[in-house]
């Protein structure tokens, strides 16, 4: 079956499952970006005019997008939504305009200095998610530039067989274009567990690996390939021997993901009779259809930062308190967990003006720049308080590092329910209150903090980071961020440890939590909530309902007696092969 040597590459699984087929590579026509300098105001006016009559042809396009997606892909406008806000960011919009009258420079080049500018906020951001953004702006610019240049996009819609799409990245307008019924999978150079690929592909089950960062180069039309999107592989040209292989694990796959996804709206209990609440973290309102139908029990974490990075302006209460009454009624009764505003210091905010700061990943950020903006704190507050009046709401404060910021923002959650009082506006005075375990201090005085809160929420992803010192940006030291250290298995104990001898659920978001391997050890543990990635659940339902929570807390108590992430790692191998051979294997020896 190989034309050529195989070859085997490494990326970020997005949207699991695996295909076999023929390449279908997109190929990539970079915008050309002339310098040319405008000789007077009078110029320069009429290039702001040349710009903004390409921004509405871009809102026009992408309105047009959004229009066209089909009834399968309606739940997901809200990433063109997004990408029209992009349109309207004075970070873009404004940026350019000025420098096109400041420096008398040529729409084009203004264009591309001004998203420069951006990139550099966002390779700051140490949030997976916010910097992962920073593609939405790009995807938006490159066709404000093609409209400046007359330079036309790839042509998409003419796929009419099946094929594997292959690109350097993929725009929602591009998804569009295609017929995804042609489309076995989607690999490219760019994009993560969050892009919009990944969610497009996710919502079609359609197998995704991306962040190859060259693939595009490497494969050619016609290649034949492998999509491995649950270990994040693809073979180019593989032999016979990986060829079956993969052909076998493909079947079976495909007979667990219906099982999974028939089952996904049953409740997640362990063989020996324990509940586990598993639900999803969200980022828009518009999420919660998506997440539902995936078969989330709750909505575990409702990011609040959208509101502060997509608009030109501050948000207002009203604005707040009818975003979040919109997803507590969508729920039905199912609870929400909005947490307050984690943004400042190293989080990039169109709306807020902050002063540079040297480290800025532990600077002032999350509840400490609330407790410092306490208007901005007191309008969220208020709008959470008065959407618990129309669903099971609860408030999650993240970064709690010491008793003193949790006792300060519990005093403003009380003056904020006071003044709803003096207005007349209803809330539930029972309003149950959380703090998200992210950093050290937290996890050493969780009994203190136990004693002034109703849940803990476990953030793996900045726990890990701050307790092991791996920043995950840099590429010199991410390879050291390992989710099954010891240090982390036992700070995940102690938190358990403490939340349940207080008498107070503890819970997970990060995606430790979504990553189905480490399901069964973090149910050994005493984790009670699990929240994650849409996609995952339906899988990590799964794994909890084949689980024996008193099995693996022995197995957990073995996990912990090792020194080091690799013999954890290879411990929990073996044991999932062994206790879940239908869904763990061994991968093909080479």
């Amino acid at each position: 079956m190989a034309s050529g040597e195989e070859r085997v590459l490494h990326g970020v699984g997005a949207s699991p499952g695996i295909s076999i087929g023929r390449a279908m590579a997109v190929p990539r026509h970079p915008v050309q970006v002339a310098y040319r300098p405008l000789q007077d105001q009078t110029e320069a006016e009429a290039e702001v005019t040349r710009f903004e009559v390409a921004l509405q042809a871009t809102h026009d396009d992408l309105a047009t997008a959004r229009d066209d997606l089909s009834a399968a892909l309606a739940d997901y406008s809200y990433i063109i939504e997004a990408h029209l806000l992009i349109l309207k960011d004075r970070m873009i919009k404004d940026r350019t305009a000025q420098i096109i009258r400041q420096q008398r420079l040529n729409a084009e080049w203004a264009l591309s200095q001004a998203v420069s500018e951006a990139k550099v906020f966002f390779q700051k951001i140490k949030d997976d998610y916010i910097r992962s953004r920073f593609t939405d702006v790009e995807y938006v610019t490159d066709q404000v530039l093609r409209h400046l240049s007359g330079q036309e996009g790839s042509a998409l819609s003419a796929i009419r067989e099946k094929v594997i799409v292959v690109a350097h990245d993929l725009s929602p307008a591009d998804t569009t274009q295609m017929d995804l019924d042609w489309v076995m999978g989607f690999v490219t150079d760019m994009g993560g567990p969050t892009s919009h690929t990944a969610i497009m592909a996710q919502a079609k089950a359609l197998p995704a690996v991306l962040g190859l960062e060259r693939v595009s180069l490497e494969v050619k039309s016609g290649d034949f390939l492998i999509v491995d999107g649950s270990a994040g592989v693809v073979v180019i040209n593989p032999d016979d021997e990986t060829l079956h292989y993969y052909r076998d694990k493909q079947e079976a796959y495909e007979l667990y993901a219906q099982e999974i996804l028939a089952q996904a709206h049953l409740p997640a209990e362990t063989l020996d009779g324990h509940p586990v609440d598993v639900g999803a973290n969200i980022e828009l309102a518009e999420e919660v259809g998506m997440v539902l139908g995936y078969g989330a029990e709750s909505i575990g974490l409702y990011r609040t930062e959208f509101f502060y990075i997509s608009q030109k302006t501050t948000p207002s209460e009203d604005e707040l308190f009818h975003n979040f009454r919109a997803v507590a009624q969508r729920l039905g009764g199912r609870p929400v967990n909005i947490r307050t505003l984690d943004i400042g210091g190293d989080k990039f905010a169109s709306s807020v003006d902050l002063a540079p700061e040297i480290n800025p990943a532990l600077g002032l950020r999350a509840i400490r720049f609330c407790l410092k903006e306490k208007d901005l704190f007191l309008d969220q507050l208020r709008a959470v308080l008065r959407a618990s009046a129309f669903g099971r709401v609860r408030v999650l404060f993240p970064l709690i590092s010491g008793v003193e910021e949790l006792v300060q923002a519990k005093e403003l959650l009380e003056r904020a329910k006071a003044q709803l009082v003096r207005r007349g506006q209803s809330f539930d005075p029972k309003l149950e209150t959380g703090i998200m375990i992210e950093v050290p201090s937290a996890v050493a005085i969780a009994d203190l903090l136990a004693r002034h809160c109703d849940y803990f929420s476990i953030g793996t992803n900045d726990l890990i980071q701050y307790s092991l010192a791996i920043d995950r940006v840099n590429e010199h030291v991410a390879h050291l961020y390992q989710p099954l250290h010891p240090a982390v298995l036992r700070m995940i104990q102690m938190v358990v440890r403490a939340g349940h001898q207080a008498g107070i659920k503890v819970a997970m978001c990060g995606e430790m939590a979504g990553d189905q391997r480490a399901v069964p050890l973090l149910l050994g543990l005493g984790l009670d909530y699990l929240s994650l990635n849409a996609l995952g659940i339906p899988r990590v339902k799964q794994m909890v309902r084949m689980t024996n929570r008193a099995t693996w807390q022995k197995l957990a108590k073995r996990a912990l007696s090792f020194a080091t992430a690799a013999e954890v790692s290879a411990f929990m191998d073996q044991e999932l092969r062994r206790h879940f051979p239908k869904v763990f294997s061994a991968e093909p020896a080479k």
